[in-house]
């Protein structure tokens, strides 16, 4: 009822109670309507997509479901299939992992000495967490710089007094550097840095050895490397080329960005030249061509040759990568730098590298993944890789005719790994991330 006072008939009081949004816009129904059928084309390749998946699926899963794990050998799981399931019931026979799991994991590796690889890995990945994690406690990294000795003395055995000797010719260098940095400059500390551990590792440290060896013989039963073989050797390369590539690269993408015209030409040099062959290339080279270069009788481990070349292939890429993050800094970051008084490598330390770095992860990681995959090439110098080892077992009476279920497993391992530092990376990007999206 209306008054000529007040002409509003109705003027609310109270807020409406808050309702709940319409069913098209929340939840999954939103979520599709946005993602999957946003369009007709998007709807069109949505369905087309789900058949495709449900017919991957419906032929897959009694292809898994069926599956016989054990098994001593590819009659034996016929055998329990067409008893279970019936003669002509799709299934897989899983048994060849289960019957070859120490040969796919150790390769030829001493049966009674499993464990040393093994504790080698736990000793790996418990050293690496103070890296990979900063809030855990920096004295762990004492820890970490002793793993890779401990590492070599547990995976190949001999005396102790070779990893000993390793260590003491690295102190060398560190001290070479600390005391020659100041009064005699950088060129010169990095040069005896390098060139006295080498003196002493070629003239000094074989005599040493022998000679404490001879007093106290301490150490693990010596393992060849033709003997290492599976996803052990997959990730002995992996792990160190990794390691290796790392500061390799970044030290070729500082060269390659140096004024000083020798440095400069020999990085880039280098770097062509590595990026330019593809790998199998340089892995037949390690296998066949470098001891011609070699004096005569000189046994150079043929997994050291490959390790050698692996990370000096990954860090013609790694500087790239480091060298696209450097040339994204702003030239003012340069300037402040230099407006603060630091010399080259204060200001690379403390102010270019760690920007340069941290823009470079997501191409920093591809490249290690990319490594960790193509250690699979490795197969083709005669080595046993995962896939070098399918060809054996493949050949026994046992397992001729097995196929999809050893390419499978290897797959899924190799996924796992390069899943696992494709995450570590995101985590790395989003702790880094100054800014707020």
């Amino acid at each position: 009822m209306t008054t000529n006072a007040n002409p509003i008939s109705f003027v609310r009081t109270e807020m409406l109670p808050q309702a709940e949004p319409p069913l098209g816009q929340k939840g999954a129904l939103k979520w599709m309507r946005e993602n999957l059928f946003s369009s007709i084309l998007n709807s069109v390749l949505t369905i087309l997509t789900i058949l495709a998946i449900y017919y991957v699926i419906s032929h897959l899963f009694p292809w898994f479901r069926h599956s016989v794990w054990n098994a001593g050998s590819l009659s034996e799981c016929r055998e329990i299939r067409d008893a279970t399931w019936g003669p002509d019931v799709p299934s897989a026979c899983f048994g060849v992992i289960r019957d070859r799991w120490p040969q796919l994991m150790f390769g030829f590796y001493p049966n009674d000495a499993y464990w040393r690889p093994v504790l080698a890995l736990v000793l790996f990945l418990v050293g690496i967490l103070p890296i990979l994690f900063t809030a855990l406690p920096r004295k762990m990294l004492y820890f970490t710089a002793i793993v890779p000795f401990a590492m070599f003395a547990l995976i190949w055995g001999g005396s102790i007094w070779g990893p000993v000797m390793v260590i003491v010719g690295l102190l060398i260098g560190y001290l070479a550097f600390k005391f020659l940095i100041e009064p005699a400059g950088a060129i010169v500390a990095v040069l005896a840095t390098v060139l006295l551990p080498l003196v002493f590792w070629l003239l000094l440290a074989g005599p040493i050895v022998g000679g404490l060896a001879s007093v106290v013989d301490w150490g693990l039963p010596f393992v060849k490397s033709k003997d290492i073989g599976g996803f052990t050797l997959a990730v002995i390369i992996g792990v160190v080329g990794i390691v290796m590539s790392l500061p390799l690269g970044i030290i070729l993408a500082l060269g390659r960005q140096s004024d000083m015209w020798i440095v400069n030409k020999l990085s880039t040099a280098f770097i062509e030249i590595i990026r330019g062959v593809p790998l199998i290339v340089w892995l037949f080279t390690a296998q066949l061509l470098l001891n011609y270069f070699l004096p005569k009788g000189t046994n150079f481990d043929l997994m050291l040759r490959v390790i050698i070349m692996v990370t000096l292939f990954s860090a013609a890429y790694i500087a790239e990568v480091v060298r696209g993050g450097l040339a994204a800094l702003p030239k003012g970051q340069y300037e402040a730098a230099d407006s603060l008084g630091l010399d080259y490598w204060k200001s690379m330390r403390l102010i270019i590298l760690p920007q340069a770095l941290k823009i470079s992860i997501p191409g920093i990681v591809n490249t290690f993944i990319g490594l960790f995959k193509d250690t699979t090439l490795v197969m083709f110098i005669g080595m046993f890789d995962p896939l070098g080892l399918i060809s054996a077992i493949r050949a026994t009476t046992d397992w001729n005719g097995i196929y999809w279920e050893l390419y499978i497993f290897i797959a899924a391992v190799f996924f796992i790994f390069c899943f696992s530092m494709g995450r570590y990376s995101l985590y790395l990007e989003k702790k880094l991330r100054r800014e707020h999206r």
